[in-house]
């Protein structure tokens, strides 16, 4: 009876216009919406992030595991790009007696360059530890040079030492790491320095949507097809300082065991993300960034999935055991002693290595990476890499290098185009055609390999699966005789969330243990006519003896103060149109809605009245959810009736859609969520003749 229904109720749709006019019962009174965190503001980048140390070294092995896939995934590196010839460019060797400087140039991406000075002892017994040294938002960061007034008041600050030396905090970093005996990688962030080919304004003050640029193909950063395909300007840098461990770690002289990495503020953030994914590196020290309050403020430190349920001391944490150090001033960071670093030390406490984790104070410093700040970092190095040196390790003056001494650009080495809105698309299009040719081959080659992939780039685009939707509970509001059927009105709580759905079960008196999610554009109203009654398809399954269950999701029915539906997705404050602003920190709409159906499968589940078997019909617009919660819900939907028609994540081009998923084109789109559904590359079954918009999809 059922399968018989779901086919006609599949043809139907194919053909269906016409909205069915809402008779439901209200679960609330008129006017009020339910209790559900989701309806508050959306949380953006200066909400609260705290991080709760696990209660077993076994429960954080589980949780570093995730949240580093939620890393991989966030940049765009889930799975990792393949890795090309760096084709490495050194040259304008400058000694300066006990060190040299070079000039570096290598490709992380065919066309793609990365720039910076290479920094060498003149003398070495054997390998030499390397420090990779990433900057963050002072302009023109390498190539720049303290004006004499500032620097007379750093010096009178206790700030810096030197009126010479003091004059590039990045040089004296530099110069004093190679006086130590390390090998010293020193890069430009995109948009700084000699890395130009995308510029400054763009990739840090990117602020409105170019519609040339939002396009299905061919498409350019921040655009919601890039998006879609985990393509943003953080995921950019992530990979060049991936590619820039590389670099350092093919040079001969260099200790694959004694890698350090460090940066302040942007270049604090690349140093948590790729010191949380990259094993490689054995010692990290991000300056002013790691704090539950204040995220990253720039487009290059946002991307969307990235800091959904977890933040910057939790990125921090993943580097337990091995030593990590931190540094706090006067501004988002400075209650880091009380608020992030106690946790950390706690981490670090259960894991057998209190040690390995400190902080150095600086709240009467403002935002920097001072003298103070550096030294605390040469005096961590050299204690956990035995370099030799007396402590605490101070810097001594040099001999200042200008701009044009350590410019890599020259007439032998032309700088590539800047801001070639085509070298852009060609990139993104590169990297689009690689993970499109990876995921195929592993289909082919390894279906576990591919299926692992897959459903770990889908469990962090949709932020869990029913395994973690939490604890659901029923709140009865009304109760109704229909005759052969109960209608009972309420709330599903799911309490683990502090979210409430309105819902109407639609229960046969002769029940047969079978239950069906029922979704609509229009909510629970779309299973009734307007006078009250069920709709004939709906009719037709409680007659055969299965229940019906009708939701409100997120933004739909009593969710709605004025009925009117949305059709833009909600934002953060922040006016610049990117994304990541607000998808870096919340679930997108689409997601919320696929989660209100996995908290009503956990109601079925744990009801005391558990149903055998669960179905779900979703004939509108509401196809897609239905296709994501089937996928994320293992085995538990036996049946599906999807109508699919041409909706493609892929095809989204309005950055405010509620049906924007970023990475969800990445994965396959939704023929993957389908193949999912049912079952691991499985084929999938129409119930029509391929020009309906319909599918009909049956467990094997």
């Amino acid at each position: 009876m059922f399968h018989r229904a779901l086919t006609t109720l599949a043809t139907a749709a194919a053909s269906a216009s016409v909205l069915i006019a809402a008779g439901a019962p209200r679960v609330l009174p008129e006017g009020t919406l339910p209790k559900d965190h989701r309806l508050e503001p959306v949380k953006d980048l200066d909400g609260y992030f705290p991080f709760t140390p696990p209660t077993s070294a076994e429960a954080w092995t589980k949780r570093a595991a995730q949240v580093r896939r939620q890393i991989l995934v966030s940049q765009g590196l889930w799975p990792l790009p393949t890795k090309t010839p760096l084709n490495p460019v050194i040259h304008g060797r400058i000694d300066q007696g006990d060190y040299s400087v070079e000039k570096v140039y290598f490709e992380s991406a065919p066309g793609f360059f990365v720039t910076g000075n290479l920094y060498r002892p003149a003398k070495l017994s054997g390998k030499a530890p390397a420090v990779l040294f990433a900057h963050g938002h002072w302009k023109d960061a390498r190539l720049s040079e303290t004006s004499p007034k500032e620097l007379r008041e750093e010096i009178a600050d206790g700030a810096e030492r030197f009126e010479n030396g003091g004059r590039s905090r990045f040089q004296s970093m530099c110069v004093q790491l190679a006086r130590m005996g390390c090998v010293v990688w020193q890069w430009d962030m995109l948009g700084d320095s000699d890395s130009q080919q995308f510029t400054r304004d763009f990739i840090h003050g990117f602020s409105k949507q170019r519609p040339e640029m939002n396009t299905e193909e061919n498409w350019g950063l921040f655009s919601p097809q890039a998006e879609a395909h985990l393509q943003s300007a953080m995921g950019l840098q992530t990979w060049n300082a991936e590619r820039s461990l590389d670099f350092v770690l093919s040079l001969p002289e260099v200790d694959p065991t004694r890698i350090a990495m460090t940066g302040a503020s942007g270049g604090g953030t690349q140093t948590m993300l790729l010191s949380a994914v990259d094993s490689r590196i054995a010692l990290s020290f991000p300056a002013v960034m790691v704090s539950t309050a204040m995220q990253g403020g720039c487009t290059c430190e946002n991307a969307s999935l990235l800091r959904v349920g977890t933040g910057n001391v939790e990125f921090a944490a993943l580097f337990a055991p091995k030593p990590l150090g931190i540094t706090c001033a006067n501004d988002w960071t400075k209650e880091v002693s009380t608020k992030g670093f106690p946790e950390l030390k706690q981490l670090y406490a259960l894991l057998g290595s209190p040690e390995n984790v400190m902080l150095k104070r600086g709240e009467h410093f403002p935002h920097n990476y001072n003298a103070v700040s550096r030294s605390a970092f040469y005096t961590w190095l050299n204690r956990h890499f035995k370099l030799g040196q007396t402590e605490p390790v101070i810097e001594k003056d040099y001999t200042f290098l200008t701009r044009e001494q350590l410019t890599v650009w020259d007439a032998a080495h032309p700088a590539p185009k800047s801001g070639d809105p085509e070298f852009e698309r060609s990139l993104l299009q590169s990297w689009h055609k690689d993970s499109e040719s990876q995921l195929s081959r592993m289909k082919s080659n390894s279906p576990e390999e591919y299926l692992k992939t897959l459903r770990g780039g889908w469990d962090v685009v949709l932020d869990g699966t029913l395994e973690t939707a939490g604890n659901a509970s029923w709140e009865l509001k009304a109760k109704a005789d229909k005759g052969a059927w109960i209608e009972m009105a309420g709330l599903i709580h799911n309490t683990s969330y502090h979210e409430e759905i309105p819902a109407v079960f639609a229960y046969p008196k002769q029940w047969n243990g079978h239950t069906v999610i029922w979704l609509n554009e229009q909510g629970k109203s779309g299973i009734y006519n307007a006078d009250g009654s069920l709709n004939s398809a709906v009719q037709k399954v409680v007659d055969s003896g299965a229940t019906v269950l009708g939701l409100d999701l997120l933004y739909q029915g009593e969710f709605l103060a004025n009925g009117t539906p949305l059709t833009v997705a909600p934002k953060v404050k922040n006016p610049r149109e990117a994304t990541a602003f607000t998808l870096g920190y919340n679930p997108p709409v689409f997601v919320q809605r696929m989660q209100d159906v996995l908290t009503a499968l956990r109601l079925i589940q744990t009801h005391e009245h558990q149903s055998k078997r669960v179905s779900i019909v979703a004939l509108d617009g509401t196809g897609p959810i239905a296709a994501a919660a089937r996928a994320q819900s293992g085995k538990t939907i036996e049946r599906a009736a999807i109508h699919i028609g041409e909706f493609r994540f892929g095809k989204i081009l309005d950055w405010r859609s509620p049906n924007l998923v970023p990475g969800a084109a990445k994965y396959g789109d939704v023929t993957a969520l389908l193949e999912l559904g049912s079952g691991a590359l499985k084929q999938i079954a129409a119930a029509n003749d391929g020009k309906a918009a319909a599918e009909f999809i049956t467990a094997p």
